[in-house]
């Protein structure tokens, strides 16, 4: 157990159980609150770079939440990354860093040194500002004698530009242990502006020395993997065997990420302080705390989503000019926990107490005010779980998910009350999750097919969770009939390209035929326009 994991169980002791769920005890002892660089810490305890014998880079650079002018860029000095700590001392390393407007760094714009702090895993945050809106940009890191790989990335436009079109990505749900990431691979080679990262990132599940279904010959991955994750040092471990593979690095090296997570990054199917096992709540927080500080040290954040004690506010809102705005949500820290103990389940009074909230209360009155002041044609909602109405049978009384929306029917009629009180035309919802690629018409009444429609909702199938998968499950006709709604339902692996212009937006499902052998092609499964001002999804 690492030193961290030992501070974080330490604190947690230390606060009897009904303090400790106030969250006010918990706030003051938890992630970042213990082993943290001290102030002042760097210039003191230095370690001399050109004495780092292999590549330190291992685990590549990335980029994200771009704004106009500014970008965040990450990487991680790690020469071992299967190691603990990643083969680095226990002490402070400068990292310098360029940001060029060519690929040959012949015009360097930015540049400067950075603290990687071994407190945070020496992983390196850096906020890049004094750029210009709306371009392209490249940057690369130095350690001593060595050199990262290149990143691009590219600015937001400023806010009051009226951009003619943005082309994004939708991605979730990559297990390393289910699969290659050859979506990935071809999603770099896509012509992106950003992509967005829907959750279950990582996978908290044990991978063998085979790498489960990439069928690496045995003994390829270290043991230490092959275990659930719930120290600190498994979560960063974890993030350095998913942060190793080629392809996840080309991906983020080719474009800046919008990341926010689901349930996997931390345990199964939690709801804020409660895990699917009903630990005590003090136990899991411990774990949640752990896991939601190796989440923000692996991704390219912002110092205002680092983690206060054990909370960490995702939830954000980045612009496209006045073409878009997008609400990032968290659907997983302020929820109530799941009705009728999470199984699959008829709506009934549990899953329909108007107490009930997926989002909390904060989150859900930040969406609807952000909404109102809102003057972006489109406003794009990123979040985790099936908002959309899906009947899962053809019986009267259909059972239905209680870990989506569905199961948190009140929630989401004020979400869509808010949407409609804010006058929002164009609402598009990205979601993750449920491995397949679902494109549904957002209705005013989800069992009235012929109410008004009030939006799109895109689910981006899984990179490689579950496997190969199939084009037509073995319940696509069930769903597709209980559902009228739902007008397209695909589950191999791959993403969605999403095209957002003045007078339309336009989706194209990608999938790939197979993930258990890495090299498939990627095709076009459907494309599917929405026209502005008027929703609905029309073949394309």
């Amino acid at each position: 157990m690492s030193s961290a994991d030992r501070e974080l169980r330490a604190a947690a002791r230390h606060f009897g159980r009904r303090r400790f769920l106030s969250l006010t005890a918990a706030a003051a002892a938890l992630a970042f609150t213990t082993n943290v660089p001290a102030a002042g810490a760097a210039g003191r305890g230095e370690l001399d770079t050109a004495k780092i014998a292999d590549n330190p880079f291992t685990l590549g650079v990335a980029s994200g939440d771009p704004q106009p002018g500014s970008v965040v860029l990450w990487t991680r000095l790690a020469p071992s990354p299967y190691e603990p700590g990643g083969g680095m001392a226990k002490l402070a390393a400068a990292v310098l860093w360029e940001v060029a407007t060519d690929e040959r760094f012949a015009v360097v714009v930015r540049s400067g040194a950075e603290i990687a702090h071994p407190e945070y895993d020496h992983t390196v945050h850096l906020e890049v500002d004094g750029l210009d809106p709306g371009r392209e940009y490249y940057y690369r890191f130095r350690a001593g004698a060595w050199i990262s790989e290149t990143g691009r990335t590219r600015t937001a436009p400023a806010g009051t530009s009226a951009v003619a079109s943005l082309t994004f990505a939708a991605v979730s749900c990559q297990a390393y242990h289910e699969g290659h990431y050859t979506v990935h691979r071809h999603l770099a080679q896509d012509d992106v502006d950003v992509v967005f990262h829907l959750g279950d990132y990582l996978y908290e599940c044990a991978v063998n020395s085979a790498g489960g279904a990439r069928g690496y010959p045995s003994g390829t991955l270290p043991d230490i993997f092959d275990r659930e994750t719930v120290t600190l040092e498994d979560y960063r471990l974890r993030y350095a065997l998913y942060k190793s593979d080629l392809d996840l690095r080309a991906v983020h090296a080719a474009h800046p990420f919008v990341v926010t997570w689901d349930d996997h990054e931390t345990e199964n199917n939690y709801a804020g302080a409660v895990d699917e096992h009903g630990s005590p709540a003090e136990e899991f927080l411990v774990r949640r705390a752990a896991a939601y500080r190796a989440y923000w040290e692996n991704q390219p954040l912002r110092g205002a989503q680092k983690p206060v004690g054990p909370d960490l506010q995702l939830y954000r809102r980045l612009h496209w000019g006045t073409l878009a705005q997008f609400d990032v949500l968290d659907t997983r820290q302020y929820r109530s926990d799941q009705a009728y103990g999470d199984t699959k389940h008829v709506p009934g009074p549990q899953s329909d107490d108007p107490a009930r909230t997926m989002t909390g209360q904060t989150q859900e009155n930040w969406l609807i005010e952000g909404w109102r002041a809102s003057n972006a044609l489109w406003n794009v909602m990123p979040q985790q779980v099936c908002f959309s109405q899906r009947r899962l049978d053809l019986d009267e009384q259909a059972l239905m998910s209680m870990d989506a929306w569905d199961g948190y029917r009140a929630s989401r009629n004020r979400i869509l009350g808010g949407a409609k009180s804010a006058g929002v035309e164009n609402l598009m919802v990205l979601t993750g999750d449920v491995h397949v690629g679902y494109a549904f018409d957002i209705k005013d009444v989800f069992d009235d097919p012929a109410s008004r429609t009030l939006g799109t909702e895109i689910v981006a199938t899984s990179v490689a969770s579950g496997k190969d998968g199939a084009d037509q499950p073995g319940n696509w006709e069930t769903y597709m009939k209980a559902n009228p709604h739902l007008k397209f339902y695909n589950g191999r692996r791959g993403y969605v390209r999403v095209e957002l212009g003045r007078q339309e937006a336009r989706a194209d499902f990608r999938t790939v035929s197979a993930v258990t052998v890495p090299g498939a092609p990627v095709t076009t499964a459907a494309s599917f326009v929405v026209e502005a001002g008027s929703p609905g999804l029309q073949p394309a």
